[in-house]
């Protein structure tokens, strides 16, 4: 059964973010609050992690898992960026937003789309996530976590605690979290394509 921590949504409890880390440390799943709704974590390179989020969410091999990084100066070191990309990608974060991009040799293989070696990226504007990021000192793999035949993700820790008790093992919950998935914007391709509409606004991804 998930264990079930409450976090001081301004002022997380060291206590409670060790927690986090030792489970993420020990190839465990967990579902955090993040600004676009709940996220499904796990460390990077953590094969059976993603082969959690694939089952609880019946994604597919082509699915983008997204890295979660704490601030935009870490973002060249996962994927590639031209000038105009890295300047778009820097007035957009933090926010509600997954950049699909090429992926350095930096992110394992398996994180990558199979065919294109992408990986979508993101800096979330959120306080809890980011104080789990500086925690784990590292990005985390991720997935919004929004549920088969669901547009939305989960938004509210008791109700992910209730549908993912037996399938995570920490749900995180700070009260506050945001109601609308990311808006996902590929950039790999030298032309923006936005893919998925959400909380970012898609006006500056728009021909």
């Amino acid at each position: 059964m998930a264990r079930h921590l409450d976090v001081h949504p301004v002022n997380p409890q060291p206590r409670a973010l060790r927690a986090v880390v030792t489970t993420l440390e020990d190839g465990g799943l967990v579902a955090l609050p993040t600004d676009s709704g709940y996220a499904l974590v796990c460390s990077m390179g953590n094969k059976e992690g993603l082969e959690r989020i694939r089952s609880i969410r019946h994604l597919d091999q082509h699915h983008h898992f997204t890295l979660l990084v704490s601030e935009f100066g870490q973002v060249g070191q996962w994927v590639e960026m031209d000038n105009w990309v890295f300047r778009a990608v820097k007035a957009a974060t933090p926010g509600p937003y997954t950049f699909i991009l090429k992926a350095t040799r930096e992110v394992p293989r398996v994180m990558q789309h199979p065919r294109k070696k992408t990986i979508g990226i993101r800096v979330p504007d959120h306080v809890t996530t980011l104080a789990v990021l500086d925690a784990v000192g590292a990005p985390l793999m991720s997935s919004t976590l929004i549920m088969p035949d669901q547009d939305v993700p989960l938004s509210q820790g008791w109700v992910v605690a209730d549908e993912l008790e037996h399938l995570v093992d920490v749900v995180v919950d700070s009260g506050d979290c945001g109601i609308d998935p990311t808006t996902v914007v590929d950039l790999s391709s030298g032309e923006p394509e936005v893919l998925r509409v959400g909380a970012g606004d898609p006006e500056p991804f728009e021909a």
